[in-house]
């Protein structure tokens, strides 16, 4: 047993247990028949997993502690989800994506200011038909003209521009158009 010492979230990796395959889809199958224990072990026996994953995205200026634990949320996803009976893949080739998944939400999401997924959504929905509008016709469009072609309400619209880039200030401007400057206040 490689006796090498990580400590991530104050676990001592070397002495984490290795499971076989065989013991993954034991454990699998009690964890899905609600065998708590088999689960807790499921997850314990997978913590390397989660480590070799987290490791490949060392170097970002992330805190490792904090990828770790957001990777286990994805392990335990992946446990949760994966069916051992239908599958007919390793359990890893399942949940590496699962943790590097969560892992990425996590990235993708994590900032100073929590942004809906529907902000997200309205901005990329403006920014396409905005670009449409550039191509096609030569200008820039106002926001307003924005809003009747997606649909999208003009305050949600304001939110979702200001959501896409940094906000410093509430009086800061996060659109000019239409001759007038928006602040969010």
């Amino acid at each position: 047993m490689n006796t090498s010492k990580v400590e991530i979230c104050g676990v001592n990796t070397a002495l984490l247990p290795v499971l076989n395959e065989e013991q993954k889809t034991q454990l699998l199958l009690a964890a899905k028949a609600g065998n708590s224990e088999a689960r807790a072990q499921m997850i314990q026996g997978n913590l390397r997993l989660v480590l070799s994953v987290v490791q490949k995205f060392a170097g970002r200026g992330e805190n490792l502690d904090d990828l770790f634990q957001v990777g286990c949320i994805g392990l335990i996803k992946a446990i949760d989800n994966f069916d051992a009976e239908n599958h007919d893949v390793r359990f890893s080739t399942y949940g590496v994506p699962m943790i590097i998944g969560e892992i990425r939400r996590f990235l993708r999401d994590d900032g100073p200011v929590k942004v809906s997924r529907s902000l997200k959504d309205a901005n990329y929905k403006l920014r396409q038909e905005a670009a449409r509008i550039q191509t096609q016709e030569g200008r820039d469009p106002t926001l307003r003209e924005l809003c009747e072609k997606t649909g999208i309400a003009y305050e949600d619209a304001v939110m979702a521009v200001a959501a896409a880039g940094e906000v410093e200030s509430l009086s800061k401007p996060v659109y000019e158009g239409d001759g007038k400057e928006i602040a969010l206040m």
